[in-house]
């Protein structure tokens, strides 16, 4: 079964999003994507998903890919939490027999971090890939005196993959965002800042996933996250050579079979 389907947010911005359902959940896995691209392009892993039963409810933030609001923008640090909180609530009401997870990329990564700290126990783990948890790099940090509605260029392309293909269609695909707000940027880094702060409060199990090649956001990032968190079940898989989307690089295939086999493991013991 595959569904488009609209939900309103808190403040009245239209979010479009997708239900991809086997016949026979076993599990089912919100998908929260990365700054300034859409829930499209997240459809190798659906269907990587997809053959191992687990139902895929996938969204794109406000303001990036069909969804309404201002582009690549937030006001605060909160949004993308509210914003991911209806998709995994039509998850739960849809699926109130199976385990539901949440994957998470970059900002997405950002984002499904910031959820499991606000919500422990609400969901049953987390897969998180190359996520923007801690900043190390310097990326949300932007000159003061900017409004928030200042853009800036998007000039992730030549980060995103060692595969230039991917990249090359990552700057042509017309859902990409060109450009993101400072106002996104600092909504990020003020929830850098908490996540760091109330790390103790993320207690569920988690899989972090991060490109050792990763140019855009730093390993450190994700070897701090896993050093300060609470939980008990947690793995950090550090892969040498791959670039920072490590479901598109060369070897993706290993890295989907890899969050695959935890989210088995973990389906199996719930």
């Amino acid at each position: 079964m595959q569904k488009e389907c609209i939900k309103m947010s808190y403040d009245g911005i239209e979010l479009h999003g997708r239900i991809d359902a086997p016949t026979h959940p076993k599990a089912a896995v919100v998908i929260v994507h990365g700054l300034c691209e859409h829930y499209g392009r997240y459809d190798y892993l659906t269907a990587r998903l997809n053959a191992q039963n687990y139902t895929v409810y996938r969204f794109d933030h406000r303001g990036h890919g069909r969804s309404g609001g201002t582009s690549a923008y937030y006001d605060d640090r909160t949004q993308i939490v509210k914003d991911t909180n209806i998709f995994v609530e039509l998850a739960l009401a849809d699926c109130p027999d199976i385990p539901v997870y949440m994957f998470g990329h970059s900002m997405g990564g950002y984002g499904a971090a910031s959820y499991g700290t606000t919500y422990p126990t609400k969901l049953a783990g987390y897969v998180l890939s190359g996520a923007w948890t801690r900043d190390n790099r310097g990326l949300a940090q932007v000159d003061s005196s900017l409004p928030a509605t200042a853009t800036i260029p998007n000039a992730l392309a030549e980060g995103v993959c060692s595969d230039t293909e991917v990249g090359k269609r990552y700057m042509a695909d017309p859902l990409v965002r060109k450009t993101m707000t400072v106002g996104l940027l600092r909504a990020c880094s003020d929830g850098q800042s908490w996540l760091k702060q109330n790390a103790s409060a993320f207690t569920d199990p988690v899989l972090l996933m991060h490109g050792g090649a990763d140019g855009l956001v730093d390993p450190l990032d994700s070897m701090q996250m896993y050093q300060e968190i609470s939980s008990e079940d947690k793995s950090l898989r550090i892969y040498a050579g791959m670039c920072h989307e490590i479901f598109n690089e060369y070897k993706k295939d290993r890295v989907i079979h890899d969050a695959i086999e935890w989210l088995n493991d973990h389906v199996a013991q719930a």
